[in-house]
């Protein structure tokens, strides 16, 4: 039988809502009696100036589960049966509070006893919160909002230490800072296990002079937690929900936790955590699909790839993602990932798009020091470290790579390869300097020679030929390979890089062998070809050819 409300905003009180859930048979128990008791609240709209607030009808409010969208007066209500977090999802056209540094604030965490002091967690978690507010309010300022509009996206920054983070600050945050953009976002390991370097980090970043989305990885997580329960406290003290969503123009931008820990590490350094979304996240998914028009763009991000092409591990892959690709079907979907440090795209099905992004890191900050005393991070995969720009226009997306140093327009790198060279490093590395990986090629080994060319953020789309001077163009086949750059790179300065960094086979490397009727001399090689988009790309070089071997 419906109540009315003897609340002055038209709400049940919290006593009657408890008196409510425990008619109903809803009183649920952990350990006892805990009772099932809601969360309620008012969504607002910034007045002008001088003016008050105003309710906001139709905004959605989650509690990572369920989705409502919010009354005439700007109300809401969500079940909240213990721990947990409400948070709003940005309708367009409005913005959300910024910190200081620009970290959106978009949820409240609702943890009555806070962080347990007996788990003894490295890094400070959440103080008790208490009981339930009245009204757990949020308030959005109207913007103006155009449907064209461009993302900056990082993904593992991973500094492991102050001097680290000084090279986040001076490569790809001074970059950034000179991107028009609407907004950023960290697809997770924004730290390397010390997360007592997130003010600092968000501090940096916050210079960008957007807000700045964050999404956690593995390596922010709490790891004295015994389990997935409390291993994001100091996220959740820093950044708020672990997972949630917001609008922007006509795209829907999902942002999903999908590492799950399972406790600590036996013996130390074991990676025990495993990519999955979970159900209660997938439900989460399914009812917010619900209330978005089945037109609009989704742009997915997760920190764990939902596949790679670095192997099927539950480490580096989502073990739930048919589940995922499920609730997804018949949707225009990006999603976009970073964690393994290499840059993939996938078509996992028809009008869905997995990219698996660069990392601001590269190889976790290794390698022989640049000219400006960074490491040069060069990726395992032969990308220089970097990241990327989202551009949408309406419901229409293309992205595009930016390194983090070296020239900003930088696309690819073409390396010849002789097939008679020795194959040990240890042996070539001693003979052949860094640079030349264009070499005199002696005539009568040109048929032993190969074309190597990565392109840094190709993928199975992106087409490539190479022509000689005015000769007829040659296509070049994709193949997945080693990239001989990094690969001697990481041989000839072992002693620069972190001890589990080495070589891993690239996507998006295109070779061919070179024609045996060159004449001796200086040739102009050019190497053209569309990317993942169908835009134009190109790069050249010098071949020299010489009469005998050397």
């Amino acid at each position: 039988m419906a109540r009315e409300s003897t609340s002055p905003n038209g709400y049940l009180t919290r006593r009657e809502a408890v008196a409510g859930a425990a008619a109903l048979g809803l009183v649920a128990g952990r350990a006892g009696a805990q009772e099932a008791v809601e969360a309620m609240g008012i969504v607002y709209a910034a007045g002008s100036a001088g003016a008050g607030r105003v309710p906001l009808p139709d905004v959605l409010v989650s509690n990572g589960r369920e989705v409502v969208r919010t009354d005439g007066q700007g109300r809401y209500r969500l079940p909240m049966p213990g721990d947990g977090a409400v948070f709003v999802i940005k309708p367009p056209g409005y913005a959300l509070p910024c910190d200081a540094d620009n970290v959106p604030r978009r949820s409240y965490i609702h943890q009555p006893g806070g962080t347990p002091a007996g788990l003894g967690l490295r890094y400070a978690g959440l103080t008790p919160t208490g009981p339930l507010p009245a009204s757990i309010d949020f308030t959005l300022t109207r913007v103006d909002e155009p449907a064209d509009f461009d993302v900056i996206l990082f993904t593992d920054p991973q500094p492991e230490s102050r001097f680290e983070l000084d090279h986040v600050r001076d490569t790809a945050v001074a970059r950034a800072m000179a991107i028009p953009a609407a907004f950023g976002l960290t697809l997770g390991d924004v730290m390397f296990d010390d997360l007592s370097l997130y003010g600092r980090s968000n501090r940096i970043v916050g210079r960008i002079g957007l807000p700045w989305y964050s999404l956690p990885g593995n390596h922010d997580l709490n790891m004295q937690a015994p389990d997935a329960r409390y291993s994001r406290e100091t996220w959740k003290r820093v950044f708020g929900a672990p997972s949630y969503a917001f609008r922007h123009g006509r795209v829907l931008f999902v942002m999903l936790d999908n590492v799950e820990w399972l406790g600590p590490p036996v013996p130390v350094g074991a990676n025990t955590y495993r990519g999955h979304i979970g159900e209660r996240t997938l439900a989460f998914l399914r009812n917010l699909l619900a209330e978005v028009p089945r037109d609009d763009l989704i742009v997915l991000a997760t920190h764990i790839p939902l596949q790679t092409d670095t192997g099927d591990d539950p480490r580096s892959a989502t073990i739930d993602r048919v589940a995922l690709l499920e609730v997804l079907a018949d949707r225009k979907v990006l999603s976009l990932a970073g964690h393994t440090h290499t840059t993939e795209h996938h078509y996992l099905a028809d009008g869905h798009h997995h990219h698996v992004l660069t990392a601001v890191s590269g190889s976790w900050w290794s390698g022989p020091d640049t000219r400006t005393g960074i490491p040069s991070a060069d990726s395992r995969d032969g990308t220089p470290n970097g990241f990327h720009v989202l551009s949408v226009r309406g419901t229409d997306y293309t992205t595009r790579y930016v390194t983090a140093q070296g020239e900003p327009d930088e696309t690819m790198r073409i390396a010849f390869e002789s097939e008679l060279r020795p194959a040990a490093p240890e042996v070539f590395r001693s003979t052949r300097p860094i640079q030349a990986l264009r070499p005199p090629i002696p005539q009568d080994a040109l048929g032993d020679t190969k074309l190597v060319v990565n392109v840094f953020d190709g993928g199975p789309r992106t087409s490539l030929t190479y022509r000689i001077g005015d000769r007829v163009p040659e296509a070049m086949a994709r193949t997945r390979r080693l990239d001989p750059f990094v690969t001697e790179l990481y041989a000839r300065y072992p002693e620069t890089k972190k001890s589990w960094v080495q070589a891993t086979a690239s996507t998006h490397i295109w070779t061919a062998r070179l024609p045996e009727d060159l004449a001796p001399g200086a040739h102009r090689l050019t190497v053209e070809g569309t990317d993942e988009y169908g835009r134009p790309i190109r790069a050249f070089a010098a071949i020299e050819i010489i009469g005998e071997r050397i």
